[in-house]
């Protein structure tokens, strides 16, 4: 009985399984046909990614940053590279930064300007800054060019770490930041360029690289948690660690005067950054690079004092461009 019902159904059935059973077939056959196909076809067009690879070889850029060529690389996803041209119609020859980043440093501004350290948190900024200078001395003595660069390593974290914490605070608050994420990263992007800079003139050894990681690691979390902690207490440390760096290059510009360092030509890379003339010196390089160092002065103690007049800095429109 239960034979004779079922077999109705599964007739009823039948139809469905027949029909749909030449379209799974189909489906499972078409499906090599079509893995077949694009294999054939990625491989006929592989010669060219061979090509393109080969000539990227050809493209890479040197170390310094400049062009090698004025070709471009090809790209599947269709991002060009075009090309940048100086006034004069020549091409410009830096990758990282275009002629709009160019600027001619105000060298008359103040370098004896000095936060005088009022509250405790003024005391304990300069405190720390001092005690930090110490091992420096000790370990560079007048060797002005490896300080240089040494320094920088560790300048140019508090912008990012500023511009960090305050593009996640915009995000969380949903606000906006009065310019300043911008004025950060200004700040820590110059100060990677006068590490670009010293690159040029002094080479660090293999302790010294190995230094720099300890220290910027340490650095880095250590001026993190400061920031979090307090942005006003962070503004002001790095103020007077500018305050520092203006006092180290005032003694390298002794030493260049005394003739204790060679007053080499300036690289090529900061003739361009700074407009400098073409037969500028390691002198010139020094003197903007210390005028770069009192803007970033003013700039991290006029953040400080934003913070300790009770008001936030997206209320202040941040100086963006100073130099």
């Amino acid at each position: 009985m239960s034979s004779l019902m079922a077999s109705p159904a599964m007739r009823k059935l039948g139809p469905c399984f027949i029909s749909s059973t030449p379209a799974i077939g189909s489906a499972m056959i078409s499906m090599p046909l079509l893995m077949l196909q694009s294999r054939n076809a990625s491989t006929k067009a592989s010669p060219s990614v061979v090509e393109s690879g080969n000539e990227s070889d050809e493209k890479l850029q040197a170390a310094d940053g400049s062009r090698k060529d004025d070709k471009g690389i090809a790209s599947y996803w269709g991002v060009s590279t075009p090309k940048i041209k100086n006034a004069d119609g020549t091409e410009w020859k830096w990758s990282c930064f275009k002629p709009g980043d160019t600027y001619s440093s105000n060298l008359s501004i103040d370098l004896k300007k000095h936060h005088v350290p009022i509250t405790w948190g003024d005391k304990l900024a300069l405190w720390t800054v001092k005690s930090l200078r110490l091992p420096t001395d000790i370990f560079f003595k007048k060797r002005y060019g490896c300080r240089a660069m040494m320094l920088e390593t560790v300048a140019a974290v508090p912008g990012m770490v500023g511009g960090l914490l305050l593009h996640c605070k915009s995000l969380r608050r949903f606000e906006q930041s009065g310019g300043w994420i911008r004025a950060l990263l200004e700040e820590a992007e110059n100060e990677r360029m006068h590490l670009m800079t010293f690159m040029e003139v002094s080479q660090p050894k293999w302790y010294e690289r190995a230094l720099v990681f300890a220290v910027q690691g340490l650095f880095f979390n250590a001026y993190f948690i400061a920031y979090l902690a307090s942005p006003k207490l962070a503004h002001r440390m790095v103020g007077y660690l500018e305050e520092e760096a203006i006092y180290s290059y005032t003694q390298f510009l002794k030493e260049l005067d005394q003739g204790n360092i060679e007053n080499a030509p300036a690289p090529a890379i900061a003739i361009d950054y700074w407009r400098l003339s073409p037969n500028a010196t390691l002198r010139d390089v020094v003197m903007v690079v210390r005028a770069d160092e009192a803007h970033h002065r003013d700039v991290n103690h006029f953040a400080s004092d934003i913070h300790a007049q009770g008001h936030q800095l997206r209320e202040l429109p941040a100086p963006v461009g100073y130099h």
